[in-house]
């Protein structure tokens, strides 16, 4: 016996109280996390809304589990049914015990893809080269879930990495294996990173990244299916068809399917829509509307924004009183002012020679200096701190024509 081999786990299933917590289940939903983590991280560097492959990735999952598992009870159709049957047929419905085809998992998965892209106005093309890497990373991680399960293994090795399968899962003591699950994941993991560089380097637009997946995929399935030897349909060989295995010719067939479609739309130019065009916001149709005002009623002179939808076009500056004279274009309040206030004074009533803002509306011209209702003090009172004289303490005015007749009569 070789002094290094792998050996297969034990178990496959811990329990969580009475909860069954099965590896094929955990590399299924790693994968699953990993490849819509790296889709959308390729999504928005290319322009898509952040949340696109997220919501996308649910439909997509359900439609590629059934189509998976679907795919998987056909070609191996005499596990669960007829007289070699080593399952009973209600057991075609168990997942979790193993038993994914790829081709099935990819064309209705794909079909869970178009649905979405179709509701969301997004161009299939775009998403497909979008989540090629992603796939084939996936792929590596749920092919771990294999080795759980003790399946997907090749002919007999002597080499030091060959795989050690129990006698209840067919194999023989003493006896390796080629592990074509370890196989399958390393070419996987290496076509994510050729995808990544290739779609970085060259201008790989409208499917024609995933058609290089899919080439790249089906030419290392071809020849890692070709090890298997593992009993597929509830006996001891695989189903074949001249000298190959079904999933053997699947790959020829799906291998130039890519590379046609490949060189056929390598002249293929054109925008790829990555931004759904059905927002929920509708598009404003009104021109007054092209800077996103809410109001659709607003005044032509509102273009701005204003919210009193009536002001008197004399209001252009924004006045708030509605009824106020032209002259106000400086915005007096005083309505009934007269013309000569044009600076805003306070006294309605004011004479003419009131212009500098006089107080006492009944002062003599002779006040033009703007004193109050006080006669002149006397020079000499000047410096008392008494008060201005009222009443018939006053002092009177001269007599002007009296004044001048003592001059004249000099």
């Amino acid at each position: 016996m070789p002094l290094a081999s792998i050996p297969s786990p034990a178990e496959g299933v811990w329990y969580l109280g009475f909860i069954p917590i099965r590896a094929y289940a955990l590399c299924i939903v790693l994968g699953v996390i990993v490849a819509v983590w790296l889709s959308e991280r390729r999504w928005r560097a290319r322009g898509g809304q952040a949340g696109t492959i997220i919501d996308i990735a649910v439909p997509a999952v359900i439609f590629g589990l059934i189509g998976g598992r679907l795919y998987h009870v056909i070609t191996d159709w005499q596990t669960y049914f007829g007289d070699r049957a080593i399952k009973e047929p209600y057991r075609a419905l168990f997942i979790w015990e193993g038993g994914l085809g790829i081709w099935g998992a990819v064309a209705l998965g794909g079909f869970g893809v178009w649905l979405a892209a179709r509701k969301r106005g997004l161009s299939m093309g775009a998403l497909a080269d979008t989540i090629a890497p992603g796939l084939a990373f996936a792929q590596a991680i749920g092919r771990w879930g294999n080795w759980f399960n003790q399946e997907l293994y090749g002919s007999p090795t002597t080499l030091p990495w060959g795989l050690e399968i129990d006698v209840d899962h067919g194999g023989e003591p003493g006896v390796l294996y080629h592990p074509t699950f370890l196989y399958e994941s390393l070419w996987d993991l290496a076509l994510g990173f050729v995808l990544i560089l290739a779609g970085r380097r060259f201008a790989l637009h409208h499917g024609r990244l995933f058609a290089l997946y899919v080439a790249g995929y089906t030419a290392g399935r071809f020849w890692i299916e070709g090890l298997r030897i593992d009993p597929v349909g509830g006996v001891d060989y695989a189903v074949e068809f001249i000298g190959l295995r079904i999933n053997q010719w699947t790959s020829i067939v799906l291998f130039v399917a890519a590379l046609a479609y490949f060189w056929a739309t390598r002249n293929k130019t054109g925008e790829e829509v990555v931004v759904s065009p059905f927002g929920t916001d509708p598009k404003p149709s009104d021109p007054a509307h092209a800077e996103g005002q809410d109001d659709s009623d607003v005044d032509p002179l509102h273009a701005s924004g204003q919210d009193d939808p009536g002001p008197d076009p004399l209001h252009a500056k924004g006045q708030d009183d509605p009824g106020v004279d032209p002259p106000h274009s400086d915005g007096q309040d005083d309505s009934d002012v007269d013309p000569l206030h044009t600076k805003g004074q306070d006294d309605p009533g004011a004479d003419p020679l009131h212009a500098k803002g006089q107080d006492d509306p009944g002062v003599d011209p002779l006040h033009s200096t703007g004193q109050a209702d006080l006669d002149k003090e006397d020079p000499e009172d000047s410096g008392d701190d008494a008060a201005p004289k009222t009443g018939d303490d006053r002092a009177e005015l001269p007599d002007t024509e009296t004044a001048t007749k003592e001059k004249n009569s000099r």
